[in-house]
């Protein structure tokens, strides 16, 4: 960095020397005239690395041409051999080198960051090769299994008939697919890596719903058969090469979808005899290493388990302090629990669960969205070009959709951002987490910095389109206490909601940790979550069994939110009333996603120069 700001220096000099007609200003506009053309052949070059490592890795993955909107291999699969993942880890072992060969000291500031980011990425896909077999490939949560018919459903559009005919070759593609997944969780068994025993019931009826209805058996459409139906009949073509097309898709559904399915059903069932009750990863081969790579991989940060589990305690009983105050404030008689059932189970705090009602949950949702747009100049410098609207999730997912989340816009901007509510259960979105959740899911959260991101010029794709969950989830959880700070949330039980949102993530730094470095047991989680939180049951074991085959991924939220607000704090304190928080939104938001250790660099940057 240092060598960067004397060649901005020396360039700027030469600037100022242009104006004068001396000969020695003179003899100098060449020097300064090469320097520059250094400079910009080495941006160049780097520029031109990461456009090519990103756009090849998208060419070698049909699934992510698609997510692009590219249709050069509509109609495949990507290849999930050993010889294919082989060939990945010489290819970044040569973009390595070929990054090496680049003068990072010639770099301007932000190209020095995507060098740095490249870097890491790169080492760490190396590092982590010998880890590909670590984690479960089908599970409760995501999966081989289902994620093949959500991507044709929601992924593979249909504009005319060689789109069609490319979802009927998919369909055909199957039993490949599936024959390679059943070769990867053979290689994983004999390992020593089998899932838990209560994931197989889940990963056999999740796949069995693929194959009931027509034309497997009789009744209504499969979901499959429905989707491509819809799609096809949309499109503008006679009736006859509509049912010529319904027909080959009929055919590969029952000749290749059917027995691909049927065929992965029986092996693991068979499978699921060679599985225990053991929950961590510390069962792994190396286990207690691995999810050490994997917590520093998802927080960004060289925290330990002990470390984690030990903020996280602390958190909890920050919060129930917090809560304990609320509970005093509204006058409730009893303890804490007695109140965080209260909450959970008072009807006032439940919409019905009525068309009517879930009308009102997203009109209020909406109003909440609509007066922090309002109000985001207090907040921000930079705002997304692309609107959010607040939608309710579409009846054909929403039984197994989670309870919020959020749609990016589409990058040409055609398409706004969406906060999704899923309103199946109206008993599962109590209108005190109401305010919470649009704030994380929407507005001032994931729209502002995955919109912003998007938006940002002169970022490579890498950066656009990549992520840092700790980051990303840290600025949603950040996102929540924001508006608090602002005077909102008003109502004391909005505010208990936002806390028992901030709880639920407390407690998985304390459950994640446990699971898999204390060798705690599923029942032992499930009871962390019972005892200390106002959720649900039910929500404590879904979100257990979570843990359990997402080794270290919840713990990116807590530890990202305290760390930006650890910086925020400390910039504060090193500014004083030259703090702005909207310079420091700037700050966190307009480099896109990035590691939390990159993130304080960016926060230290900014107070020294304010300072100076």
């Amino acid at each position: 960095m240092r060598k960067l700001t004397f060649l901005a220096a020396a360039v700027s000099a030469a600037l100022l020397a242009g104006c004068q007609t001396t000969s020695e200003s003179t003899a100098k506009a060449p020097t300064v005239a090469n320097t520059q053309q250094v400079v910009q052949s080495e941006v160049e070059k780097a520029n031109a690395l990461f456009e090519e490592s990103f756009m090849r890795s998208v060419m070698r993955s049909p699934i992510y041409q698609t997510y692009m909107g590219i249709k050069q291999d509509y109609d495949k699969w990507d290849d999930d051999t050993e010889a294919r993942r082989l060939e990945d880890l010489e290819l970044n072992k040569k973009d390595l080198v070929a990054l090496l060969a680049i003068d990072r000291s010639k770099l301007d500031a932000q190209t020095q960051v995507s060098y740095d980011l490249f870097k890491q990425n790169l080492e760490e896909e190396i590092d982590d090769f010998k880890w590909r077999f670590h984690g479960y490939p089908v599970n409760q949560m995501y999966g081989t299994h289902s994620s093949v018919p959500a991507f044709l459903i929601n992924q593979h559009q249909i504009s005319d008939i060689k789109d069609a005919e490319a979802y009927i070759a998919r369909l055909n593609g199957i039993p490949t697919v599936f024959d390679q997944l059943i070769d990867d969780l053979e290689t994983r068994a004999n390992k020593g890596i089998i899932a838990p025993k209560f994931v197989f019931p889940h990963v056999v009826e999740s796949s069995k719903n693929i194959i009931k209805g027509a034309p497997f058996e009789k009744g209504e459409d499969s979901t499959l058969l429905a989707d491509f139906k819809r799609k096809v009949n949309a499109l503008e073509i006679a009736d006859d090469e509509k049912a010529a097309l319904i027909a080959k898709a009929n055919d590969a559904l029952k000749a290749a979808v059917k027995p691909a399915y049927t065929k992965l059903i029986g092996y693991v069932q068979q499978l699921e005899k060679r599985a225990d009750t053991r929950d961590g990863a510390w069962k792994f081969p190396d286990g207690e290493e691995y999810y050490n790579v994997a917590l520093e991989r998802t927080t960004t940060t060289k925290l330990t388990a002990k470390e984690i589990h030990e903020i996280g305690l602390s958190e909890v009983k920050r919060i129930h302090e917090e809560m304990t105050a609320i509970k005093d404030k509204v006058g409730f008689k009893g303890d804490l629990k007695a109140f965080m059932e209260f909450m959970k189970t008072d009807k006032q705090f439940y919409l019905p669960d009525t068309e009517e009602g879930k009308a009102k949950y997203l009109a209020d949702a909406t109003a909440i969205i609509d007066n922090m747009k309002s109000r985001l100049d207090e907040l921000f410098i930079v705002k997304p070009k692309a609107d959010l609207l607040v939608k309710r999730v579409e009846a054909f997912r929403e039984k197994a959709a989670g309870k919020a989340f959020y749609e990016q816009p589409a990058p040409d901007g055609s398409r706004p951002g969406i906060y999704y509510a899923n309103l199946y259960a109206m008993d599962a979105m109590p209108t005190y987490q109401m305010e919470a959740l649009a704030y994380h899911e929407g507005i001032p959260g994931h729209h502002m910095q995955i919109a912003i991101a998007q938006e940002l010029d002169n970022m490579p794709k890498f950066r656009k389109f990549g992520g840092y969950t700790a980051y990303i989830e840290g600025w949603g959880l950040y996102s929540e206490l924001v508006p608090k700070e602002m005077g909102l949330y008003a109502d004391p039980y909005s505010d208990f909601g936002r806390l028992s949102m901030e709880l639920w993530r407390a407690c998985r730094l304390v459950v994640d940790t446990g699971i898999h470095a204390m060798k705690w047991t599923r029942e032992q989680g499930i009871d962390f979550y019972v005892n200390n939180t106002p959720n649900a049951k039910s929500d404590a074991v879904k979100m257990v069994e979570r843990h359990i085959v997402m080794p270290s991924q919840a713990t990116a939220y807590k530890i990202g939110m305290l760390k930006i607000l650890e910086l925020r704090e400390a910039a504060k304190k090193e500014l004083g009333n030259k703090f702005d928080i909207r310079e420091f939104h700037d700050v966190v938001l307009k480099n896109g996603p990035v590691p939390l250790n990159v993130l304080e660099n960016f926060v230290n940057e900014w107070v020294a120069k304010k300072k100076a």
